[in-house]
């Protein structure tokens, strides 16, 4: 593994840019498609599909507040893992990242039991209206079982880019949005599923990344 990422001391500063950005910015991108290709697949669920998808965007606020904890963990520790890294102390870079991993499957936890204890108030705050806070629970009930998928894949793909493997980084995003673009149609459509196919879809997307994440 240090063979690997030797090149992190040794390369010019401007050709790492270009080595670990673009795969990392191309990862953001992919990230995207989660939502874009959930709110695609319930556009076209017929009749229902208008309000189920004003329904599943309630629920971003909700979903975008899950992810920023996952950044507030790896913002903090992968950054520090790379100083110790860099100073040859690969005890203490190890040591973070457990830390970090610990506080994840910690906050992932917490975050679950809020999201299912307080679901419906949760999403009625964001502005969901009696229309809407049918599909917009259905939604998160699902969604928030696969909270420790998501801080996991998240915060810990943080670590594989710190330490140089910015392309395996991006192929973690890329397993997961590519299966989500599979299971999609096949919950929603074919078992019939709905919203709760979409967050379905998302929820096993996101474990198979942590798997590999992992």
């Amino acid at each position: 593994m240090e063979k690997d990422n030797e090149f992190l001391g040794t390369e010019p500063v401007g050709r790492l840019l270009w080595r670990l950005a673009i795969p990392t910015i191309a990862a953001q991108v992919i990230n995207m498609l989660y939502n874009v290709v959930d709110r695609i697949y319930i556009g076209h669920m017929g009749a229902e599909g208008d309000m189920a998808l004003t329904g599943v965007g309630v629920a971003m606020p909700v979903i975008l507040f899950i992810s920023a904890f996952a950044a507030l963990i790896s913002s903090g520790g992968a950054p520090r893992a790379s100083i110790f890294m860099g100073r040859g102390d690969t005890r203490a870079a190890e040591r973070t990242m457990g830390g970090c991993f610990t506080a994840q499957i910690i906050v992932s936890l917490a975050l679950t039991a809020v999201l299912v204890v307080w679901n419906r108030p949760l999403l009625l705050t964001f502005g969901a209206s009696e229309n809407t806070i049918g599909y917009a629970a259905d939604y998160m009930s699902v969604y928030a079982l696969g909270t420790l998928f998501v801080e996991v894949t998240l915060g810990m793909n943080a670590f594989i880019t710190a330490q140089g493997f910015a392309r395996t980084g991006m192929l973690t995003v890329l397993i997961g949005a590519v299966c989500n673009i599979a299971l999609d149609p096949l919950f929603i459509f074919a078992f019939h599923m709905g919203v709760r196919g979409a967050a379905l879809a998302t929820v096993l997307s996101q474990a198979v990344s942590a798997v590999w994440v992992t």
